[in-house]
């Protein structure tokens, strides 16, 4: 399943032809919708840095429109197989793409952060920040975990007390897993549904500030 999956660079959005030697953002969009979901967040983002946006690899079952980057339905939906089946794909397009940039940030939302968290614990030399925005952390070890908890990278976890579609038995277990495993920060918004707020987008903005700070110094 692995080599069968494969992000279409056609359908990537990017904010500038200009991306050699900058720091560069990839977005990862969540279940049902598109490269373009996200690419509105890009005049919140600091400025500086370029912007990739890209479409996941699978259609959801009709009539679900959009893409998605792994099943929810069945009994193997959001099984631990299929994110790093995802995370595996997304990682060779940042291969292909991002060799020359100057750092590499990830930011999903929903399935987008579960993907990018898993491509995090798969490649942790590979991405320098993490934003998961509504998401979770899959379930089950991988090889590099421990090497993960003491590399500790910097990860913002965003979620609203009133998300109804990320199941409260992943949201416990992330809430264990990450502060183990990264460089912890983010907030949980009172009345947030499964969704981005103003306040939340105020909070990514100040944490990506500081990645584009230890770049600067780096």
């Amino acid at each position: 399943m692995t080599d069968e999956l494969r992000l279409d660079d056609a359908l990537t959005r990017w904010s500038t032809h200009e991306r050699s030697g900058t720091p560069l953002l990839v977005l990862l969009h969540g279940y049902g919708a598109d490269e373009h979901d996200l690419f509105g967040l890009v005049p919140y983002l600091p400025d500086g840095i370029a912007v990739a946006s890209v479409a996941a690899p699978l259609a959801p079952p009709w009539p679900m429109p959009g893409r998605s980057w792994y099943p929810i339905e069945g009994l193997d939906g959001r099984s631990s197989q299929s994110v790093t089946a995802a995370a595996e794909a997304f990682l060779r397009w940042v291969d292909e793409n991002a060799s020359d940039a100057a750092s590499v940030a990830f930011l999903g939302f929903s399935q987008g952060a579960a993907v990018a968290l898993q491509a995090l614990r798969l490649a942790p030399e590979r991405v320098d920040a993490v934003v998961a925005l509504s998401g979770y952390a899959a379930p089950g070890d991988l090889p590099r975990d421990e090497e993960l908890a003491e590399l500790r990278p910097h990860v913002f976890w965003g979620r609203g007390t009133h998300d109804d579609v990320i199941p409260e038995a992943l949201v416990a277990h992330t809430a264990e897993w990450l502060p183990a495993h990264a460089e912890l920060s983010g907030r949980v918004y009172t009345g947030l549904t499964h969704s981005i707020s103003e306040e939340e987008l105020g909070d990514v903005r100040a944490f990506l500030a500081r990645w584009l700070e230890r770049v600067a110094t780096a």
